[in-house]
């Protein structure tokens, strides 16, 4: 399973990168605005920065929801950097595009998957990535893991090679959940990713062992 952070923090991506275990980045335009990233030199600056702090994929969000515009912007993500990953809403405009990156070369992330059936559109158009967002179908009361689950069987029954990229993570149990069940990549914030550190009995049993190395030392 990779591990991508789901931040535009470039404090909190050196964080996850200390530990060597993260696998990329994820990124979208709420997550710029929180960083007070605006304008298109600035944020294409930014993307470029994340690049260079990690050594795998770094997905960068289009705004444009027309074709046309879609596209655009897409080239001009893609041609920033080579580990630039477009995203792409799953609207019928983004799985137009999808087909044309994807024809073209330019990695994608189809983004805003809440549907068995929009997975599979995005896989049929070539999508590299989906991403379902799990922990948003859990905030309406919808089994977020489920959805996985079904994505999961529909790739494997006819195997596509798009990776399912569970996003909206929120905690530790759902990158377990995740990983149970087969997504290929969890993007999630340092909080959930560093959880996964955590057991009292690690604690408890670290404890013993320095307080008995201390009383005979």
């Amino acid at each position: 399973m990779k591990f991508f952070i789901d931040t535009a923090n470039l404090e909190e991506i050196k964080e996850a990168q200390s530990l060597g275990i993260l696998d990329g980045v994820t990124t979208n335009p709420s997550l710029m605005a929180k960083e007070g990233i605006s304008g298109e030199k600035d944020i294409f600056n930014h993307y470029v920065n994340i690049c260079n702090l990690v050594k795998g994929d770094v997905s960068a969000e289009v705004i444009s929801v027309d074709f046309e515009g879609i596209v655009k912007e897409g080239e001009k993500l893609a041609s920033l950097h080579s580990q630039i990953v477009v995203k792409v809403p799953m609207i019928e405009e983004g799985v137009k595009a999808l087909r044309y990156f994807s024809d073209k070369g330019i990695k994608t992330n189809c983004t805003l998957i809440f549907s068995a059936g929009q997975a599979l559109l995005a896989a049929k158009a070539g999508a590299t990535y989906v991403s379902p967002f799990i922990g948003r179908l859990d905030d309406v009361s919808t089994d977020g893991l489920n959805l996985i689950s079904e994505i999961r069987d529909i790739y494997d029954n006819y195997a596509y090679e798009t990776e399912i990229l569970a996003a909206s993570v929120r905690h530790t149990m759902h990158i377990i959940n995740c990983a149970k069940i087969g997504a290929d990549v969890m993007t999630g914030p340092i909080s959930a990713i560093k959880g996964l550190l955590k057991h009292p009995l690690t604690d408890i049993g670290l404890a013993k062992f320095l307080d008995d190395h201390r009383k005979n030392n």
